[in-house]
Formats: C-alpha cells, structure tokens, sequence
C-alpha cells in the first residue's frame, strides 16, 4: 500500500527529514526521496577540523599541567565550537536531511558525552571518525568502530581497566573496570532485558582489557598486552581465547545475536515513527536486519519503505530541542552564528547538546521533553526567534509551503490573525505541526 498522496511529503519531510521550505522539494516518490539520500548522502567536509588525536594531546596536556594555561583551555574550546558550527551549517544547507537524521540516531545510540574532563572535547570527533563513515554499514563495523575510538575508551573507563592477572595488573594493584562491557550489552547491542548476566559482563570487561588509548609515546587507540587479563573468557556461553583477536569475535556474536535485531529494531521505530511503534514494524526490522547480516541500508530500506511508518501516529513525535532549532533554520534558510546563543537555548530547553547526561543519551518518549517547564522554554524559544527573524520570511506563506493541506485549520487561523511578522512566526514555531514530526 502506497502511503496518502497528501500526508507522505509532510511526514518526509518533517518526521524523516529535519523540514523542507517547500514539500515541492520532496517531489513525485517521497520514498525514493528518502532512499537516495541514504544511498547518496552529501558528506560533512571535515577539513581542518580537529580531530581525536589532536583533542587527546590538548587534553593529555591540560592534564598535566598544575594550572592550566587559558590558551589550552581556549584551544578545546574552540576547536568544539568550530566542529559544532561545521555541523550545524551543513546540517542546515544539506540536501540530504534523511541522512543527518540517521547519523544523529546512531551518535546518540552510541553515546559518548562530554561530561567528563577526558571526554570534553571528544563529542564531534567520536561522531565524526566512528559514526558518519559507518553509518549506513553493517551493524559490526559501526559497533567495532564505536567501542574502540578513544572517545568511547575514554568515557566509559576502558582506558583504565586493566586484567587483575596481566602483568599490569599484578605489578600495580589496579584492576577490572566494567563500564563499557556494562554498556555494550546493556546499550549498544542485546539491550536492558537481552539475557545477559553480570557474568557476562565480568567476562565481558576481561576480554576488553587492553584496549586502550594512545600516549605521548605510543600515539592511537589499540591494544596493550600487558593490560590484558589472560585465560579464556567466557561471555554468553562461548569461549574466547586471549589476546587482541577476541574484540572482533566477540562483537560479531553481539551483532548477529537475535536480542540485538531486536533492540535496534525496536529502538528505530520509536525514534523515526512512533513512542510506541506498531509490533509489525517491528518484527519487519528485525526480520531485514537479520537477512542482511545487520546490513543498515538495508535495515533503512525496511524502515522507509514500510507503510506502517507513512501512517498518521497522532499525536506525533515530539522533536527533541536540536532538531526545533535546525528545522527552523532550514525553514527560515538562515545561518548557523557563533554556537553559545543556540547552546544556551538548547539547554534552556533541556538538551545540553555534546553533555548528555548518560550512556542512555538523550530520551526518545513524550513525557520525557514535554513537562511544563519544557514546555514554557519550547515557547519562550520560538517567540525569541520570531523577534529576531519574523521580518524574514512571511510565516503564513511559509506554513503552507512547508505543510500544505496538513496544517490544521486552527494552527492556520491562529497564524493567520497574527499582528506581526514576529508573532505569526513564533506561532508557527510554537504549533503543534512544528514541534511534532
């Protein structure tokens, strides 16, 4: 069944994309629209940003000084704004939205935060170098990619465990960490009820010692022998053997095992259709992701070309305070300045972007954005950025441009009797059609 003439372009638009000016843009065959995007993504040009080497010697540096210098503090902090405003200003021109979209999913599935002095200036980078290359690739290169960048190393404290029994270990008293192990199955593949038990994840944080990241002497993330506690380890029922070969095997048994399909699936449907997603979809993720070895355009390709996922789902998905601010730039066509106004909104808000409070990353449900404060900060949002960029663009043209005949008759009015430019847009950034997708 072909999803509804009428409601395809919007839902493409908004709940796939991050906002069209124009649902003309979207054209004849939405899903193709959305399809090519991933199959042909217009790529984020990282030249000259830093990258997580040079984030680790500044960061290494901060650390050993007593007091650190400003202009090594200033130097991370402007090497984050500077790899956050690239993003945003190519997240806000793409013709490939769908993409971005995706991209963002799976840095937020592999969360690695920024809340931590080793982690600060780490964010962009881990998304960058282990995410976007892998994104629309099998499952076990993006979960292989994610879990040994330094980022992630560093953020869940694999970078210091070390094996009780390696050599390491019996000379320094030091032992087990099992942040990331925890992670990894909890998180990042069989999920909370996959059938795991803290066994697993002992065995798990054994197999994992060594990886770690670089030094002054020994620059890069990789494995180090003497961290690594050896003897077998045995991690949901199979025997690994020592050394640096288990990594790729254990995560190609994490990858293929069925409670992976269905977190992930489970977890795309919710994200890009519905909080609670209909089972059938489901269950046809689950089904594409295990045929295809955890192929994840062909994973996509299940998820868009599903007519489940073209359906109404009211209320909708609420946006998460990012994508407001993005769509209203692409809406508006207008660029991405310094970062610190949007941060401050953003958080105001309740996402302090590149400061996610867990692993977990930022939630996906209603009620976790939508309490009243929230609520208040979303209006507050939208009537600033009608004050300072209502004489841009005529905010009732605009509504039927970007949603046509979707737009509910009493959005349409209220805009309509609008006083001002300023006011038709902040109700247009306040409807309900913008802040759902």
């Amino acid at each position: 069944m072909a999803p509804d003439a009428t409601l395809a372009p919007v839902i493409a638009s908004h709940r796939f994309g991050l906002s069209q000016v124009s649902l003309a843009s979207v054209g004849p065959d939405p899903r193709a629209w959305v399809m090519n995007q991933l199959q042909r993504p217009t790529l984020l040009d990282l030249t000259g940003l830093p990258d997580s080497a040079a984030v680790a010697e500044t960061t290494r540096q901060i650390r050993q000084m007593s007091e650190p210098t400003s202009e090594a503090r200033r130097q991370l902090r402007e090497g984050n704004q500077s790899a956050l405003r690239r993003r945003w200003q190519h997240q806000i021109e793409t013709p490939t939205p769908v993409y971005e979209r995706w991209v963002m999913f799976w840095a937020n599935h592999f969360t690695v935060s920024g809340t931590k002095a080793t982690t600060a200036g780490m964010v962009w980078p881990f998304e960058n170098e282990a995410v976007r290359p892998h994104a629309t690739g099998r499952f076990a290169v993006l979960l292989r990619a994610a879990t040994v960048h330094p980022g992630m190393l560093l953020y869940l404290d694999n970078a210091q465990s070390i094996g009780p029994d390696s050599r390491q270990g019996l000379r320094r008293g030091r032992g087990l960490n099992e942040n990331l192990a925890r992670e990894l199955l909890e998180l990042h593949t069989l999920g909370v009820h996959g059938g795991y038990t803290q066994a697993d994840v002992r065995e798990l944080a054994r197999l994992l010692t060594g990886w770690t990241v670089g030094n002054a002497q020994r620059p890069g993330p990789g494995f180090v022998a003497a961290l690594h506690d050896p003897g077998n380890k045995r991690v949901l029922g199979r025997d690994y053997r020592e050394g640096p070969q288990a990594l790729d095997e254990v995560l190609t048994d994490l990858a293929r095992h069925p409670a992976t399909a269905e977190h992930l699936a489970d977890k795309l449907a919710r994200h890009f259709v519905a909080d609670d997603p209909p089972p059938a979809l489901v269950r046809a993720l689950v089904r594409r992701y295990r045929d295809s070895d955890g192929d994840l355009l062909q994973v996509a390709d299940a998820l868009f070309g599903h007519e489940l996922a073209w359906a109404a789902h009211r209320p909708g998905k609420v946006r998460r305070p990012e994508e407001l601010v993005l769509s209203a730039h692409r809406l508006l066509q207008l660029p991405m300045g310094q970062p610190d106004r949007t941060l401050a909104a953003l958080t105001a808000m309740g996402q302090p972007l590149g400061r996610a409070p867990s692993p977990q990353g930022w939630p996906d449900r209603q009620d976790d954005w939508l309490g009243p404060d929230a609520l208040l900060k979303r209006v507050e949002w939208a009537a600033s950025v009608g004050r300072s960029a209502g004489n841009l663009a005529d905010a009732r043209r605009l509504a039927d441009l970007a949603w046509g005949p979707a737009l509910t008759s009493e959005s349409r009015q209220q805009i309509a009797r609008a006083e001002s430019g300023a006011q038709a847009l902040t109700l247009l950034l306040a409807s309900p059609e913008f802040q759902r997708r």
